[in-house]
């Protein structure tokens, strides 16, 4: 069974994001994309000080099964990406809220936030696929 941890909100194509205290945001994908895209094999990042809008295509993610892209859930100036998953893009596999993150996003719209689930309600939006 898959994990949404409570301190994240979640987008309906499964990103999460996490506000940090600086008040950037980092981003990824839910342990239930990961289940379902299997044994992830190669992650292609987005460049940082890219602008992105809220369901941009910023990054893509081949997996044994299939490529899925991945889409910004909010809008704003990409700060950093975690090049470690560059060399060990299984990292997104093991741990996708802690290692396993894709990029961290300076917010050019905070209103956005409200559009994102919480994890009961993605929990749900996961059930009734």
């Amino acid at each position: 069974m898959s994990n949404f941890p409570d301190n994240l909100k979640y987008a309906s194509t499964h990103e999460w994001i996490l506000i940090n205290e600086d008040g950037t945001a980092t981003v990824g994908i839910s342990d239930h994309a990961q289940e379902a895209l299997g044994d992830i094999v190669f992650v292609e990042l987005p460049e940082s000080g890219t602008s992105v809008n809220a369901k941009d295509e910023v990054a893509v993610v081949e997996s044994v099964k299939a490529a899925s892209d991945i889409y910004s859930p909010v809008s704003g100036d990409i700060i950093s990406v975690n090049k470690d998953l560059t060399d060990a893009p299984e990292t997104v596999n093991s741990v996708p809220y802690d290692g396993g993150w894709f990029y961290k996003i300076r917010l050019t719209n905070d209103l956005e936030l409200d559009e994102l689930m919480d994890a009961e309600a993605y929990a749900d939006h996961v059930e009734e696929e």
